[in-house]
């Protein structure tokens, strides 16, 4: 069973890749508004990726004997001034969630949870391809800009280049 406090703190970081999803689904929308449907797709994978993140942090609670608490997510933003200010938001707050993700490990380290920090492990490593990926995306966007021929072709490629990666690893 977890302490109160770990139960508690990973309520919370349930809570977060939740926003994260709607976050990130939200950004999509705004790409299909501006017809960047590449980087839409792109944005919309990264929701399910949150979501299955909220899920295993959710059955991890459970396979523990402790119990899930839902709390309220808020609304994420809707309108953005620019595709480059989407992808600094997705990169500040991919480095926002990998503080929280470390606050949990160091917080299992200090009660000696053993299991929480295993499970933290995955978590530590998932989030170093998160920012590196969202840091990736980023400097794309800022080479190329927010308009133009060269952010058509970047749209239509980023989905094909970020699958080529995976098939890579």
């Amino acid at each position: 069973m977890l302490s109160q406090h770990i139960q508690d703190i990973i309520n919370e970081q349930i809570k977060s890749e939740m926003y994260s999803a709607h976050l990130y689904l939200s950004m999509s929308a705004y790409c299909e508004t501006i017809n960047l449907s590449g980087f839409a797709k792109l944005l919309r994978e990264h929701n399910e990726e949150e979501m299955s993140h909220a899920m295993r942090l959710f059955d991890y609670i459970l396979d523990r004997n402790s119990k899930v608490e839902l709390g309220a997510i808020d609304k994420p933003p809707s309108d953005f001034p620019s595709l480059l200010a989407v992808f600094e938001k997705v990169y500040e707050h991919e480095k926002a969630v990998t503080e929280m993700i470390n606050n949990i490990y160091a917080l299992s380290v200090k009660e000696k949870d053993y299991p929480t920090q295993v499970e933290m492990q995955w978590f530590i490593s998932e989030q170093v391809e998160e920012e590196k990926t969202a840091l990736h995306v980023l400097e794309r966007v800022r080479m190329v800009g927010d308009s133009g021929p060269a952010l058509l072709f970047l749209d239509t490629h980023i989905i094909n280049e970020d699958e080529e990666v995976e098939e890579i690893r």
